[in-house]
């Protein structure tokens, strides 16, 4: 990797938050001071995702389609979703859903930590992923002592992953690092509001509502679950509050652009600045 960021024309991640955070020791994995000797030809380019696979007014794999203009469809998948999973048919209930690997990196500890505290807040809480071992006893254990409440699935299903994204109505992500990450994308598209730590890509693609009016979601600095559960509960006092504030936020979230239409055009003037340092050298 050494080898390859000293002799690149041009270095390029995941995320521009995330361009930032390697030239740090933090992040750098022992790499920022190199990094650092590059950073005039670092870029940061955040993903996209397929938004004509990933677009609920056209899923084969949900119950009922919907769109930003018209959502009803997505009470519809909510129900459908807790009595796939075993959840109480509740529509009040706030949905929690988790997909992603059970591992460090994800946030497993804080999601493990905060976990029961969210469900004696009234939320339910669907979870699909594989990872850690020891981790994946702790969520069969959780899972044991509150049936009804909270449902896991170990493993990897794309079709269930896409009925959580459309059932459920809030998204967990508080990843120790990433680069940029998917999930909130997708999320977001499906118009089901993230709860993310402010990092990498996660960071550039989330705004808190309570510091931004025009926020998409819920975030938190200080990895640690005191900080995480805070931003959960500030996301259930919204979504209890419900009413046109909590819909307003969902359709800004569905109006967003996250196709590959923008970071595309910023991949063409990157490899354009590449093959202007290789004619220079």
């Amino acid at each position: 990797m050494a080898r390859a960021i000293a002799t690149a024309d041009i270095v390029s991640t995941v995320s521009e938050r995330y361009a930032e955070e390697i030239l740090t020791p933090e992040f750098g994995e022992r790499l920022e001071g190199l990094l650092r000797t590059r950073r005039a030809d670092l870029w940061g380019i955040t993903n996209g995702i397929d938004t004509k696979f990933f677009d609920p007014a056209h899923d084969v794999n949900i119950p009922a389609c919907y769109d930003v203009d018209h959502q009803s469809g997505k009470a519809i998948d909510k129900a459908a979703l807790q009595r796939e999973t075993g959840l109480g048919l509740d529509a009040g209930a706030p949905v929690f859903g988790v997909v992603g690997r059970l591992v460090e990196q994800k946030g497993v500890d804080l999601l493990t930590a905060v976990a029961s505290w969210l469900l004696k807040q009234g939320g339910q809480l669907v979870v699909l992923g594989t990872g850690d071992p020891a981790y994946e006893q702790k969520w069969r254990d959780l899972a044991a002592k509150n049936k009804g409440r909270l449902a896991l699935t170990l493993g990897f299903d794309a079709a269930l992953a896409q009925r959580i994204y459309a059932g459920a109505d809030l998204f967990l992500m508080p990843s120790r690092f990433e680069p940029c990450g998917l999930g909130q994308l997708i999320s977001l598209r499906y118009g089901t509001i993230p709860i993310v730590r402010a990092v990498g890509g996660l960071a550039t693609t989330v705004r808190d509502v309570d510091a931004d009016p025009k926020g998409n979601g819920f975030s938190f600095i200080k990895y640690e679950a005191a900080a995480f559960s805070d931003a959960i509960g500030r996301a259930l006092h919204r979504y209890k509050a419900d009413g046109e504030p909590w819909l307003q936020m969902r359709t800004r979230a569905m109006r967003e652009d996250h196709s590959w239409s923008s970071a595309a055009k910023r991949y063409v003037e990157m490899y354009a600045a590449a093959a202007k340092a290789r004619r220079a050298a």
